[in-house]
């Protein structure tokens, strides 16, 4: 009796779990948010006196054309600009200029600096 009892609750089992949904592995189906062609503009700029930062960076796309440039300040004294497109299959096309010129410190005023003095091998029975 208590064989015909488990071999039932097993076929039961079975049956239950074919009726489960199986997992899909295709792809995520499609939202009309993903099929309406891209389109945004932003920018946003740093400027900060007391550091000296100044960043900057604004972008526009519409479809498949894409329009963008961003300034940096860097170390040297000088401002980077790079401004770039990207129109269709065409890939990233950048031009970059440079304003200022570039400025070192002087030697007296970067202070001298000397590496460690590496150490000296040893060699000896172990």
């Amino acid at each position: 009796m208590n064989t015909k009892i488990l071999v039932l609750l097993g076929v039961l089992a079975v049956v239950a779990a074919d009726k489960l949904p199986s997992p899909s592995y295709g792809p995520p189906p499609v939202s009309s948010e993903e099929t309406e062609p891209a389109k945004y503009g932003f920018d946003w700029n740093v400027q900060d006196s007391e550091t000296g930062n100044d960043f900057a960076h604004q972008e526009g796309r519409d479809e498949d054309n894409t329009k963008g440039s961003y300034t940096v300040q860097l170390p040297d004294g000088r401002r980077q600009t790079v401004t770039y497109y990207v129109d269709g299959d065409s890939g990233y096309v950048a031009d970059v200029t440079y304003e200022g010129e570039a400025r070192y410190p002087d030697s007296d005023e970067v202070g001298s600096y000397s590496p460690p003095a590496a150490p000296s091998a040893r060699y000896g029975a172990p």
